[in-house]
């Protein structure tokens, strides 16, 4: 109980990070396969060959192929993009949340709310370039031919030899689409994640239900606006160069290469996984979140009446 006069304890800014890199990597165990299969069907055509006709038969040839197993690579990379992309992002927006609340006594309107996930996706997107580029390479590295495969052991193996072979600047290729992506994403879906929630409580409880319906309609919204960069960000960060010349000179000229040579359709290749992935990721990533956020200040804090805090 807090005593008339005592102030009441406050969860530290570090932990907002801690608890938003937890949930973010908990949720991407769950769903690397389905990240998997849609980094290959967008990659999949940028040869000017169509390997796969659908999602389902990308991962029917992965199991063929590679086995079960298969759907894992790169999962040491996808964890360390959510110890620094999830762990930036999710922390800016939870101080930046609290940082509103406590000046104007209330929940940020629309506009306040996209301005916060923008400025927390372009901080998350900038930390966790990196280890977005080794993600990308490894998930796609089994695809090539044997003569052209990277082979990287691990996400460490992968970052070393990427700044040893091409210097320390190929760490952040494909930045500007990545946080342009970044911002997309993280604008739709933490602002509309506040607002769904918003209007879903004159009809849901404060709970798991209300956390799930939010990040559905979170995930799908999301899912639609930034699946262009993502292909943008996806093809840039594995590109190779061809007698020295890359084979894209930014996300514009991956979009409009893709429009051109493959339809305006095929920037939103890969849609159902990319939203199998981004819907329960979005869904996992806020209820971990909000159950942690809650079992923190329920047994650290003692605050047994506080809600989630998103």
């Amino acid at each position: 109980m807090v005593q008339d006069g005592e102030k009441k304890k406050t969860m530290p800014n570090y932990m907002k990070y801690v608890l938003g890199g937890t949930a973010g990597m908990l949720a991407t165990i769950v769903v690397q396969p389905l990240d998997l299969v849609k980094t290959r069907m967008q990659i999949s055509g940028a040869s000017g060959t169509k390997e796969y006709s659908s999602s389902f038969d990308c991962m029917a040839k992965i199991l063929r192929s590679e086995g079960l197993l298969g759907f894992y690579n790169g999962v040491s990379a996808g964890l360390l993009r959510q110890a620094t992309y999830t762990t930036t992002r999710m922390g800016v927006y939870q101080m930046a949340l609290d940082a509103y609340r406590n000046r104007f006594e209330k929940p940020p309107n629309v506009l306040g709310s996209l301005a916060m996930g923008i400025i927390a996706g372009a901080c998350g997107a900038m930390v966790g370039n990196p280890a977005e580029v080794s993600l990308i390479r490894m998930m796609a590295d089994n695809r090539l031919p044997a003569d052209q495969r990277r082979n990287y052991r691990n996400v460490g193996n992968a970052l070393t030899r990427i700044v040893k072979e091409e210097g320390i600047l190929a760490l952040w290729r494909g930045c500007l689409p990545t946080v342009g992506r970044a911002m997309v994403v993280n604008m739709v879906q933490l602002g509309s994640y506040s607002q769904f929630k918003s209007a879903f409580k004159r009809h849901i409880d404060e709970g798991l239900g209300l956390q799930i319906a939010a990040s559905m309609m979170s995930g799908l919204l999301t899912t639609i606006a930034s699946m262009p960069l993502d292909m943008a960000k996806t093809r840039i960060q594995q590109m190779k160069f061809i007698d020295g010349r890359p084979e894209y000179t930014g996300a514009l000229d991956v979009i409009g290469k893709v429009i051109r040579n493959e339809g305006i359709v095929s920037l939103w290749k890969g849609f159902t996984p990319y939203l199998c992935r981004i819907g329960p990721h979005t869904v996992l990533a806020f209820v971990f979140l909000e159950q942690l956020n809650g079992a923190y200040r329920k047994y650290v804090l003692g605050d047994k009446q506080s809600g989630s805090g998103l």
